[in-house]
């Protein structure tokens, strides 16, 4: 299995993280970084690391730069978007079967001119649709209904239909047998008590299951018992209806762990759901790398699974 690496902004962690975890990512699959030689060696030889034999670059990314640890620079942000472009093509044309992305920081790609705020805004405007955002781990993946909009919006985004649409779409992407859908308001609503939205998520759930032939959508569920001990020993995947309904869950228990996934989309794509950490950039401080190698990892199990049902 063949995964591109984009490799975020040279300025932070990402590079080191590559470098540090290149041997157990070499086991799962064959990675291919979107580097060039010379940035990688200025990178390495920074942070005093050897570069290994079978670490595969490619020849041109953009205008090679001095790296500076730690610093917001639209030289490194430009790189990073160009590496994150030349990633995304690999997987689009065939020469790569996903791809995973190293850290960006945000304001370097502004600074770059980058019209994009981030990874998913610009891979939906790649490819014309929105993609799914799904955050966590194999223990526990949590998918956004919606994201980035204040919460105030949340209530005037949920509809029977835009609902239905998402959880279909959202199955035919991970095929999981059980998965739990969280109502927005306390309690569920409380049969109308507490708010009418969930009467429309009901709907939707049964419009899903039955275009599914099979019960596969659960809920509404009460947000605060839908992520207990008990509930996360029969379900693993939830549908959220906003941001921090499932980031918060998914953060507090597995931080180091948990992954950014990119769903719907026509090549799979998956993230570390960590930034670029200036602060630590080349200073030989300790980096976890479980995030990247969690993210490889679904990268490589979710092509497994597109590519067995495609036969």
């Amino acid at each position: 299995m063949k995964i591109a690496i984009s490799i975020g902004d040279l300025n932070g962690i990402g590079i080191e993280i590559a470098l540090r975890a290149h041997a157990t990512v070499r086991e799962l699959c064959h990675p291919r970084y979107m580097i060039e030689p010379e940035m990688l060696q200025r990178a390495a030889t920074l942070l005093g690391l050897p570069i290994p034999e079978d670490f595969e670059t490619v020849d041109k990314i953009a205008d090679p730069f001095e790296i500076v640890p730690g610093k917001i620079d639209a030289r490194s942000g430009a790189y990073a978007w160009a590496s994150f472009l030349q990633a995304v093509e690999q997987a689009r044309s065939g020469k790569a079967d996903a791809i995973t992305t190293l850290p960006i920081h945000k304001k370097a790609w502004q600074l770059a001119g980058v019209p994009h705020k981030g990874h998913t805004d610009a891979l939906a405007s790649l490819f014309g649709q929105e993609a799914i955002m799904m955050i966590g781990c194999q223990k526990l993946f949590t998918a956004l209904y919606t994201h980035h909009i204040p919460l105030r919006e949340v209530p005037s985004q949920i509809d029977t239909k835009r609902v239905s649409d998402f959880l279909i779409a959202l199955y035919e992407e991970i095929k999981e047998e059980k998965i739990g859908v969280l109502g927005l308001n306390p309690h569920a609503g409380d049969h109308g008590v507490l708010g009418n939205e969930e009467q429309m998520i009901e709907a939707a759930i049964e419009i899903a299951n039955a275009h599914l032939l099979d019960e596969i959508f659960v809920g509404p569920l009460v947000p605060d018992t839908a992520f207990t001990p008990r509930m996360r020993e029969h379900i693993h995947y939830y549908v959220c209806m906003y941001h921090d309904q499932g980031l918060i869950p998914a953060k507090t228990l597995y931080f180091e762990e948990a992954i950014n996934v990119s769903l719907g989309l026509p090549i799979i794509r998956t993230s570390v759901d960590h930034g670029t950490a200036f602060d630590k950039a080349y200073k030989g401080a300790e980096i976890s790398l479980h995030s990247y190698i969690n993210a490889v990892t679904e990268a490589v199990r979710l092509a497994t699974k597109k590519r067995h049902f495609r036969i």
